[in-house]
């Protein structure tokens, strides 16, 4: 059995590229030495040198920059961001170059990138090391935006990611980096993306997450069965391309849908589902859709964390208020 957390996934699918693709290299601020502020690419350096996993100044720009010009020239770089609210400055190369060099240059030039960076509250960090903006990046044509939820989906949709021709933005749970160990072996064996993942069958409602929150998820999908609810689980997993067929399929049985998000309300990728099932299965609702998220304000210090995060209670309590219907 080799039994990883989230973080030991990231770093075994990293190692295993590296091994196996002379073109990837890996860099970012204090991920060679020190390998990284949460480990994720501990003894990467020592493994491969620091020609392929070096350390960067603290400049994001110069880090999105340099990706850019590398990956147009053969390589493959995975470069992290040591927190997503540290991405800002890297926000102008990611759109205005990564997103969109396949469709400037025709399809002559393309940007095989990863863009890891932790995310997400619940770890008692201030705003900048706490947020959830997943959904700058899936509104932007040319990017993939994929999150994992547990250990074995970190390792196959890294390894994905790494090989795909085109950006990734690769966003990791920190609050879940060390929740829960899995058995992943170390195969080499990607997971799809652009797909959903059925965690759970039920014909009574369809929960929809993705990261950190599926926990909380899973958590009152189990509660709810105690009540006689059944609810089928959605793992998004890639936020953009997002899979609808497969939240449709389930929602056209259930005939009822509650997102669940970190991120703040309002223009968020649970109202861009909410959206599409309005406009696609609308009459197979038997009720709206709810959502259950974070607020519309910054995301606040750790005295008020929990009660800003979606939790098991407020869960239930929106499938209860569904079942109403």
């Amino acid at each position: 059995m080799n039994e990883l957390t989230l973080v030991d996934a990231v770093n075994q699918a990293i190692a295993h590229e590296l091994a196996s693709d002379p073109d990837v290299v890996v860099f970012g601020e204090d991920v060679g030495k020190n390998g990284g502020v949460f480990r994720a690419t501990a003894n990467l350096q020592d493994r491969f040198g620091e020609n392929r996993v070096f350390d960067t100044p603290l400049a994001e720009s110069m880090i999105a920059g340099l990706s850019i010009g590398m990956s147009t020239q053969g390589l493959k770089p995975v470069a992290e961001f040591q927190f997503l609210g540290f991405i800002y400055p890297a926000f102008n190369q990611i759109v205005n170059h990564a997103a969109r060099m396949r469709n400037r240059t025709r399809g002559r030039l393309h940007c095989p990138i990863v863009f890891r960076a932790p995310f997400g509250g619940g770890i008692h960090a201030p705003e900048h090391h706490s947020e959830s903006t997943e959904a700058l990046f899936a509104h932007i044509p040319g990017l993939r935006v994929v999150i994992p939820s547990s250990p074995v989906r970190a390792y196959g949709l890294l390894l994905a990611a790494i090989r795909n021709p085109d950006p990734v933005i690769f966003l990791e749970p920190k609050r879940i980096y060390r929740l829960v160990k899995q058995d992943v072996p170390d195969n080499g064996e990607a997971l799809p993306l652009d797909a959903c993942f059925v965690l759970r069958e039920g014909s009574d409602v369809t929960l929809v997450s993705w990261g950190a929150m599926m926990h909380e998820t899973l958590q009152a999908a189990n509660q709810l069965s105690e009540q006689g609810i059944q609810a089928d689980v959605i793992d998004v997993a890639t936020i953009k391309p997002l899979d609808i067929d497969t939240i449709l399929n389930s929602v056209e049985k259930t005939g009822r849908c509650v997102i669940v998000h970190e991120a703040a309300r309002s223009f968020g990728v649970g109202a861009e589902i909410a959206a599409q099932i309005g406009e696609k299965a609308l009459f197979s609702l038997h009720a709206p859709v709810q959502r259950v998220t974070g607020f519309d304000i910054t995301m606040p210090y750790f005295k008020l964390e929990k009660h800003y995060m979606p939790s098991v209670e407020k869960i239930i309590a929106a499938v209860n208020h569904t079942m109403e219907f």
